[in-house]
């Protein structure tokens, strides 16, 4: 299965479906990024979506190893191992798995290496220590979206050494990010909330091209030049303390959202965490979801909000990319998803 995407610059990746992978040791790339407090899994979302590519290769007699990273460690801290995720994630699959501190060939059939930034080579993008990681299977398979766009050593790298392949989980972020982007049931409205400006705009800029409208609310109302932006762009003009979109924002909001066929949203429109401040995320995320439009949300605080509103379910499609969903969107380079094209499949 080779799927072609022009105008995100990847020319071709190939997917793992299909592939005879029986006895292959395979090093899966797997968004293993979680939450963890007091050494427990607080929220699993990540670790149910990257399941399906594991059980499948699974079903297919491959062997697997995991890397992924957790958080941003600077070099080994308990903080960010990954023992509490490996004990999830094999609750998750039915299956205890392996652990391994050190860089060593796995002795079982599913098996998790530590915490891939624990590894000063991962962070410099080192080539030799993705060379290292490589000897440790025979095929590649990236299924991480979201850290699609960060250039570490693995990702850059790996693709080099060894045929590589975009796992199920990659595929779907992938094909319906594209949708909305090239193919959307009009009108499309985009919603972008949240407080990085500098990552954010580029993003506003860039679905203004494409969608009916772009919504703007959370920090970034307060930031954005709103002279400079194109008339689709519909920036929240009223604001509770600065810390939430006010009342004649939330029902301008609403009424738009309901006139659509298609909705794409990243962010937030407040401080969600405080419920004084919640309010305006609220009254967005009810008329997404009762809108009669196909839905797609991503990023960790509108995940967040969503669950804490109990209305995550009810998303066609949740993505697990944050950066990785806007870099897509603004129509950027994601080093991860060019390493596939470029690999040597053989």
């Amino acid at each position: 299965m080779i799927l072609a995407f022009p105008n995100v610059r990847i020319k071709q990746m190939k997917s793992i479906e299909g592939i005879d992978v029986s006895g292959k040791r395979i090093i899966v790339w797997a968004d293993l990024d979680v939450p963890v407090e007091n050494n427990r899994v607080v929220d699993d979302t990540r670790l149910q979506a990257a399941s399906q590519t594991l059980s499948h290769l699974r079903s297919k007699d491959a062997a697997i190893l995991m890397i992924g990273h957790l958080g941003r460690p600077k070099n080994r801290d308990s903080t960010f191992s990954f023992k509490p995720v490996a004990e999830k994630l094999g609750e998750i699959l039915g299956f205890e798995i392996e652990f391994l501190e050190e860089i060593k060939q796995p002795q079982t059939g599913l098996t998790m290496l530590e915490n891939i930034r624990f590894w000063p080579g991962e962070r410099v993008v080192d080539q030799k220590f993705a060379q290292e990681i490589a000897k440790l299977g025979q095929i590649y398979v990236n299924d991480c979206f979201a850290t699609s766009h960060h250039d570490g050593a693995t990702m850059r790298y790996l693709p080099k050494f060894l045929p590589s392949y975009a796992g199920l989980n990659l595929v779907r972020e992938v094909e319906e990010l594209k949708k909305v982007m090239e193919s959307p049931a009009r009108p499309l409205v985009a919603i972008i909330g949240g407080a990085k400006l500098e990552t954010k705009l580029p993003a506003i800029y860039n679905l203004a091209k494409v969608a009916d409208k772009v919504l703007v609310g959370g920090k970034l109302m307060l930031e954005v030049e709103i002279r400079s932006l194109p008339e689709n762009v519909v920036v929240a003009y009223d604001d509770i303390e600065t810390k939430d979109i006010g009342p004649n924002s939330r029902k301008l909001f609403k009424e738009l959202i309901a006139g659509a066929c298609t909705i794409g949203w990243n962010g937030p429109m407040g401080v969600f965490e405080e419920d004084k401040y919640m309010e305006g995320t609220k009254e967005v995320a009810a008329s997404v979801v009762e809108s009669k439009g196909y839905t797609v949300v991503g990023g960790g605080d509108t995940i967040a909000a969503l669950n804490k509103l109990g209305l995550l379910d009810k998303i066609n499609f949740v993505s697990m990319g944050g950066g990785a969903m806007l870099d897509f969107l603004a129509g950027k380079k994601l080093p991860g998803l060019e390493a596939l094209e470029k690999s040597n499949n053989g």
